[in-house]
């Protein structure tokens, strides 16, 4: 079966080597607030919208790059990831891979749907972009998990 939407297989190992320390890492920085003063630099805005100062539109403005970097190689690496192909790859995998797609939107717009119900002010910004990562997370958790039953039941 011709797939010309998947990337070769072997991205999938260099996806997997950006995904995994930008992941750990991305979550320490997130939960001990880690911006290396280095990455404090001019950045062109579209759009800014600051509490305490004017907005900028279409601007310089200073800013720690750290969370682009790691967003950037975050959705770099799971997309590699979740979208190369298995060594083996044939009609089943390819259904093991459209079921996982699916099954991970229905969880993420789940989990949407009940932070729009249940988490409100600064709290739901963080689970907007938690959201932003999580639906090809439950893809390559789910895909890979479908992958290796099957390989162990056959």
């Amino acid at each position: 079966m011709k797939l010309d939407y998947l990337f070769p297989s072997k991205y999938k190992k260099i996806g997997w080597f950006i995904f995994i320390p930008t992941l750990l890492f991305g979550l320490f920085a997130i939960i001990f607030e880690y911006e290396p003063k280095f990455l404090n630099v001019k950045v062109f805005s579209f759009f800014s919208n600051n509490l305490f100062k004017e907005d900028i539109f279409f601007g310089m403005l200073n800013n720690n790059i750290l969370d682009e970097i790691l967003g950037i190689l975050m959705v770099i690496g799971s997309i590699l990831v979740a979208f190369s192909k298995e060594k083996d790859e044939d009609e089943f995998i390819s259904k093991i891979r459209l079921e996982s797609l699916v099954w991970a939107v229905y969880l993420n717009y789940a989990i949407l749907f009940l932070a729009i119900l249940f988490v409100y002010s600064l709290s739901f910004l963080w689970v907007m972009i938690f959201n932003m990562f999580t639906i090809l997370i439950f893809f390559i958790i789910r895909f890979n998990w479908q992958i290796r039953k099957m390989r162990i039941k056959g």
